[in-house]
């Protein structure tokens, strides 16, 4: 499935397919066999190349939209050879909907999702009720979540989808090591902001 145009400089791990419309075939990506893990929207990936880093026997796939964040996420983990990690360039809504596998994610870590702050701007959040449904499609049967982000609102508006939802249960929160700190964490704490955290699994893991 994997071959990307053009040949870059390196070995690449980014991901490609000639039909975008239909899931991928991850479990031939990997040599590893630990745990599936998914980062979406994975920035400038900070968090993601140090977690591939600190966890090599698992398969991670890191999800970011912006083409020169993901050539050079892909560079650095070509080089770091951290063969762990693939990165794929999509959106993070229409690559879980559409290209991932159902029920083969064992992890998936939303850290600082665009909060969209404007009320008119509110429909084009991640994490919605709808997006909850996705996740339960897509998440293996004892699937984790570890979401984080600095925006208050946002953080008590998915509290107020996630804590009614029975299909959900609170797990202890993930703490990244200072080497896996997101580049927008850093920013937020450097300005005195907290972050907000909350991890859940299926509730009948």
């Amino acid at each position: 499935m994997r071959s990307v145009p053009p040949v870059p400089d390196h070995l690449s791990l980014r991901l490609w397919t000639e039909d975008w419309l239909r899931p991928f075939d991850l479990e031939n990506e990997w040599e590893q066999t630990g745990p599936r893990a998914v980062d979406l929207g994975c920035g400038k990936g900070r968090f993601l190349l140090a977690h591939a880093k600190n966890h090599p026997e698992m398969r991670i796939l890191g999800i970011e939209r912006k083409l020169r964040r993901v050539r050079k996420i892909d560079r650095k983990a070509s080089r770091a050879e951290l063969h762990n990690l693939r990165v794929l360039r999509m959106e993070a809504n229409y690559a879980m909907r559409y290209l991932m596998p159902d029920h083969w994610i064992d992890i998936c870590y939303i850290y600082f999702p665009d909060p969209w702050p404007k009320d008119r701007h509110s429909d084009h959040r991640l994490l919605t009720p709808d997006f909850m449904d996705v996740l339960e499609q897509k998440l293996s049967t004892a699937g984790t979540v570890h979401f984080a982000t600095d925006h208050e609102p946002y953080f008590e508006e998915v509290m107020q989808h996630l804590l009614p939802d029975t299909r959900w249960k609170e797990i202890p929160a993930y703490l990244p090591t200072e080497e896996e700190t997101s580049d927008f964490e850093l920013m937020w704490r450097a300005e005195g902001k907290p972050s907000y955290r909350y991890s859940f699994t299926r509730a009948d893991a």
